[in-house]
């Protein structure tokens, strides 16, 4: 079976690659002569194979270059560059990393949560003589041991390649491995689904610790022989003097950035003619029908909306190419693992409304060091594993899957996953919060905002206190937009708070 590798391998050494602004592309053979250097740097370092590094690079072509490079002799643990020192320390200790990659120069968070915790760093170092996505390495300090012989052999298909945490049920992240076998196998089926070939070029904007950007713009581009245009991450004010730049056939983005991007579309109608797209694609987050209809008018173009998670490397579901249709509201037909509906409670497949659930090859093993997660995400029916997504769903008479409503609580802000309890205990750490219960906040941009309801033990405490404490503790993302305090929080008929439906209850959705 083919690993990470296998993507680059076989592609002419004279095409293009990586591209980012005002830089010179990086070719196939560049990106393999690149690959070669890091394993061989990361080596001396004394990092090799099952080795995990953890890597904090603004967007851009050195992140997507990192994340494939580095992929080919040790573990990519991609980090998101907003996280709290108190959230590298987190992760970085989860992972079990052995390295944390950084540009040269930075001196931000994760540099300290790694000093503290004695992790080697090793930085990044881009000069003028580098293409787009090239650079050198140096080491912080010498704390690192030689790599033995194992350690320094080119990983295999059933190795890790890339690790990422996603948010569950409890406040703690699970840790999802997915092996070089599931990147490849969802690199090659997105660029099946998306018929992606050398004449195309993806212009990038999502975020690259994301599956989303690292699976879909960067690992499918490569496996098809095609480009990828590395923005330096999303800015709307910016997305079509670059995409003027860049002269994509393609982008992928979530659907708050296609949004931003539609409301500045009319005063770029210039560049959108002059740089026809063959299709644009959307996933991460439900795309509301509007929004789906006033891109494919404004781009004249097919809108390709995908379904995917983590822990299917990505894609699951896309709505085909033309000439087959493009159907508003729904996430489209299976498109690389198996997919199926199951009952919510039993381990059997059903007809009708019920679990998304998946099976293939895209499909990450398990999660790491988590048994109970396992067990309740996981089942068999007759020998074929299958994957519970905590989605519910139902396919109509065409084999088109559509969403119908979420099983689990994790709030979804614009494809971001926050856990609620994650929130809930951060919030309890202030010393006068009695009670809190988060949940989502429905929002017609995002999808999903945060809310907290909070029962205080001093009156004086405000809003904006709980927020500006919130601050110093999790990425801006995950601070609740909406904080009600309250007398008492409201319970179910059990006696528990409940989330669901706790933000019609205190009328903060809008009729």
């Amino acid at each position: 079976m083919p690993t990470y590798a296998s993507l680059i391998a076989d592609h002419d050494a004279a095409a293009f690659a990586i591209g980012a602004p005002g830089r010179a592309w990086l070719s196939y053979g560049g990106l393999r002569d690149q690959a070669g250097y890091v394993a061989k740097a990361l080596h001396g370092f004394g990092i090799g194979r099952g080795d995990r590094v953890a890597i904090v690079l603004p967007n851009g072509p050195e992140m997507a270059s990192a994340f494939v490079c580095v992929a080919q002799a040790a573990v990519t643990a991609p980090l998101n560059p907003a996280y709290t020192e108190d959230e590298y320390a987190f992760y970085l200790e989860d992972l079990s990393a052995r390295a944390l990659m950084v540009m040269d120069g930075y001196d931000g968070p994760a540099l300290a949560a790694a000093q503290g915790l004695g992790i080697a760093v090793i930085r990044v170092v881009v000069g003028p003589e580098h293409a787009a996505g090239g650079f050198t390495l140096t080491l912080d300090s010498d704390a690192l041991e030689a790599a033995d012989g194992a350690e320094g052999a080119a990983p295999d298909a059933c190795d890790v390649a890339l690790i990422l945490h996603t948010s569950g049920t409890t406040s703690r992240p699970k840790i999802v491995p997915l092996l070089h076998s599931n990147v490849v196998a969802s690199a090659h089926n997105i660029a099946a689904s998306l018929a992606l070939g050398t004449r195309d070029r993806c212009m990038n904007v999502m975020p690259l610790f994301h599956i989303h950007g690292l699976i879909a713009a960067v690992s499918a581009t490569l496996a098809s022989g095609g480009q990828v245009w590395c923005a330096p991450g999303f800015d709307a004010l910016k997305f079509f003097a670059q995409m003027g730049e860049a002269r994509p056939t393609w982008y992928t983005a979530v659907p708050t950035m296609h949004q931003a991007i539609l409301s500045r579309a009319s005063r770029n109608a210039e560049v959108i003619a002059a740089n026809p797209l063959r299709f644009l694609r959307s996933s991460s987050a439900s795309l509301p029908p509007q929004v789906f209809a006033a891109l494919a008018d404004t781009f004249n173009a097919p809108v390709i909306e995908g379904y995917g998670m983590t822990e299917a490397t990505h894609q699951m579901a896309s709505n085909p190419l033309p000439p087959r249709a493009q159907k508003p509201g729904s996430v489209g037909v299976e498109a690389g693992p198996q997919v199926r509906i199951a009952h919510e409670a039993e381990p059997r497949l059903i007809e009708g409304t019920g679990e998304i659930v998946i099976s293939g090859p895209n499909v990450t093993p398990g999660y790491e060091n988590n048994d109970k997660a396992n067990a309740d995400n996981f089942f068999e029916v007759g020998g074929q594993r299958w994957f519970r997504t905590g989605d519910q769903g139902q396919f109509d008479a065409d084999g088109y899957l559509s969403l119908t409503g979420r099983l689990k609580e994790i709030i979804n802000r614009g494809g971001e996953k926050i856990s609620p309890l994650e929130i809930d205990e951060m919030l309890m750490d202030h010393p006068d919060v009695a009670q809190v219960v988060s949940f989502a906040v429905p929002h017609p941009k995002l999808g999903e905002e945060v809310g907290a309801a909070i029962v205080l033990t001093n009156p004086d405490i405000t809003e904006q206190d709980l927020k500006a404490f919130a601050e110093t503790r999790v990425a801006a993302f995950k601070i609740p937009k909406h904080i009600v305090i309250m007398d008492e929080i409201p319970k179910g008929a059990t006696g528990k708070m409940q989330r669901i439906g706790m933000a019609e209850k205190l009328g903060l959705v809008k009729q």
